[in-house]
């Protein structure tokens, strides 16, 4: 009997939920804003991140659907998410994400008509960690401005994304982050991915990485690719 493989892991890419969608919602940075320098790539200097935020957290949310759910993203590498997303998250032991700071919500403003939420979720700021997975750039549909020359960071300018994978062997197991070469695309795990459909995670899109598309040009996968 021969012996099995295990299947190679898969990711997906993590997005807000869809526009209009019930729990569509959006938060903003207010002031004060503090802001750091961010993360650079060790080996060639060149910036991975956006620059850091730092307190106080202070956010206006806004809110398009009908109510406000567990995940938002704001400018920057920063994510919010509500309190009972983090107590799950830390229960169940998933890796990734950096901060945990609560969160000052000073407004929720509508952008349509209907009635203010009956409870403002209290809310924590979270950044994604930069991981040691990296784009397989053999392997994956990506359009390059120019290729990249830094095997480290392996960060150049992306025309369009219709799809990738990552590296055999570069991944340490984090549950979300971003990965080397796709330092803007927010990715996660399976286990993630399952860890959201269990506990019915509010706002939150989850795309599998090889079916992902991000093409603002409308060029089109490359014709060497199938």
């Amino acid at each position: 009997m021969g012996s099995e493989f295990p299947a190679a892991p898969r990711f997906y890419v993590l997005k807000k939920g869809v526009l209009w969608s019930r729990y569509d919602a959006a938060a903003e940075k207010t002031e004060p804003i503090n802001r750091a320098e961010g993360a650079h790539c060790p080996r060639c200097g060149d910036p991975i991140g956006m620059m850091m935020w730092l307190p106080p957290y202070r956010v206006e949310l806004v809110l398009h659907g009908e109510e406000l759910g567990d995940f938002m993203d704001v400018a920057g590498d920063d994510l919010l998410v509500s309190e009972r997303f983090a107590r799950a998250f830390h229960e169940e032991g998933l890796t990734g994400l950096e901060g945990f700071h609560l969160v000052d919500v000073v407004r929720v403003r509508r952008k349509r008509r209907g009635p203010r939420p009956a409870a403002i979720p209290r809310y924590l700021a979270v950044t994604p960690c930069f991981g040691r997975a990296a784009v397989d750039l053999s392997h994956s549909r990506i359009r390059y401005s120019k290729p990249p020359t830094c095997e480290e960071c392996r960060s150049e300018g992306i025309d369009a994304i219709h799809g990738f994978t990552l590296e055999p062997g570069t991944w340490r197991g984090e549950d979300i982050f971003y990965p080397r070469g796709l330092q803007g695309i927010l990715t996660v795990s399976e286990r993630f991915e399952r860890f959201v459909a269990r506990h019915g995670f509010t706002n939150m899109r989850l795309t599998p990485s090889e079916e992902y598309v991000w093409d603002p040009r409308g060029l089109l996968p490359l014709p060497t690719t199938k």
